[in-house]
């Protein structure tokens, strides 16, 4: 009989079989936004470890490796390689356990001490990773603007329906200038680029665990203060977020880091909310993308809060107040029907 999964009967022949592990079963692990899977392959002798599934044709397995290498060499708990089939697209990993932070910042007691520690891990990349950013290709002008662009493709016209005037584009071109402009005026660092609370997991021991990271990029420093602290699955008040963003000014400057912190902590403050808007604008579009592309419609659920972050963040600096108001007027009024349509949409197209 024909295997239902035959990439799945595959990794199981290599995890038991060919690495000759004594497997008592696999379960799935988790799936990302990607074509990757994870499964979780359990041992009798009680261990488990963590299966990446990666076919070749779809995802290239070598920038998750490199990356590995760069941020386990600066001291990150990143998952530890145990073997690698490149060909077949499939690594084992050490396995960082099933709490993320998502889950564990359901209890609100635990955000300092759970956001001291990847504020303190996201200071050690930035203060130790200048040589391993060096290797990385840049987050440069061209990497922005495509990454904006998926906003009015996949959010404005594919999720929205809005037929786009020339009087949008020009709104959004010179928008997305201002965007990149400030984004590349902004000290570079080893950049994780989804440094959040679904890719970083809680440990036993001094964490946290980082997971997903093989899409680093050497660019501006606030990237990864926008992922953790304006992350798109879980919301913390501004007066907060600005608190832990101060303390990690201070830490790098501590740290001598001084170059990247600015001159004041309203600068620094600044590029935060500046490539906070442009990360925001991107995640739009992906998030429309999996939904319309893939069937991810889980993700619908994150688009309310994406945008809440992208209009607040316009509000507060005028060189944005276009493009406030044009996702105020556009955007804001038709999304829940938007995403009213989507689910329909997927419905019908998994009938039978």
């Amino acid at each position: 009989m024909t295997s239902p999964d035959p990439r799945l009967a595959t990794l199981t022949r290599w995890v038991g079989e060919e690495l000759g592990h004594r497997l008592e079963r696999i379960s799935v692990a988790s799936a990302d936004a990607s074509f990757r899977r994870y499964f979780r392959a359990h041992l009798a002798d009680g261990r488990s470890l963590i299966v990446m599934d990666a076919p070749p044709e779809r995802e290239d397995i070598g920038p998750y490796l490199r990356v590995t290498g760069l941020l386990a060499e600066i001291g990150l708990h990143v998952p530890t390689v145990h073997a690698v089939d490149q060909a077949r697209g499939l690594v084992l990993l050490e396995d960082l356990g099933t709490e993320q932070y998502l889950a564990a910042l359901q209890d609100r007691s635990r955000a300092d001490a759970l956001y001291g520690e990847a504020l303190g891990a996201l200071c050690t990349l930035q203060l130790r990773g200048g040589a391993a950013a060096a290797q990385l290709s840049p987050y440069d002008d061209a990497v922005l603007q495509r990454e904006l662009e998926l906003m009015p493709e996949w959010f404005a016209v594919q999720h929205l329906g809005i037929v786009l005037t020339d009087e949008d584009r020009g709104v959004l071109a010179a928008s997305f200038k201002v965007l990149r402009e400030e984004a590349l005026a902004q000290p570079v660092t080893f950049v994780h680029r989804d440094y959040h609370s679904r890719n970083l997991m809680v440990l036993p021991a001094a964490g946290p665990g980082i997971i997903d990271f093989q899409d680093a990029l050497a660019g501006p420093v606030g990237y990864d203060l926008v992922s953790l602290l304006k992350d798109c699955y879980v919301r913390w008040p501004r007066a907060q977020v600005e608190g832990w963003l101060r303390g990690h000014r201070a830490a790098l400057r501590a740290g001598g880091g001084g170059a990247l912190t600015g001159s004041s902590d309203r600068e620094f403050l600044r590029w935060f909310d500046f490539i906070g808007v442009q990360r925001h604008i991107k995640v739009l579009g992906i998030f429309a993308r999996l939904c319309w592309r893939d069937g991810k419609l889980g993700y619908l659920d994150d688009l309310p809060l994406t945008l809440g972050y992208t209009l607040d963040a316009c509000a507060r600096h005028p060189e944005l107040s276009d493009l406030g108001a044009w996702l105020r007027r556009l955007a804001l009024p038709g999304l829940e029907a938007a995403n009213d349509r989507a689910r329909i949409a997927a419905t019908v197209r998994v009938a039978p």
